[in-house]
């Protein structure tokens, strides 16, 4: 495990996390909004947010070096 894949996984979190704190869950009805200390649909779509900005930064990451690789 290398520094910057923390930095990448950091990064993931936080930002998932605002997506669905910020922007999602105002507008999800109670049954989608996540409750502490609990398992639930809400903990579930904060999840996939995370792991998509995740997906997001690796394949920015992937193209990055293929531009720089054709240089």
């Amino acid at each position: 495990m290398t520094p910057r894949r923390w930095v990448e996984y950091t990064a993931a979190i936080l930002a998932g996390n605002a997506i669905y704190f910020l922007v999602l869950y105002p507008d999800f009805p109670a049954s989608l909004q996540h409750q502490p200390w609990r398992f639930d649909l809400g903990l579930a779509i904060d999840f996939l947010c995370c792991v998509v900005v995740y997906g997001v930064i690796r394949l920015g990451v992937a193209q990055a070096r293929r531009m720089n690789e054709g240089r």
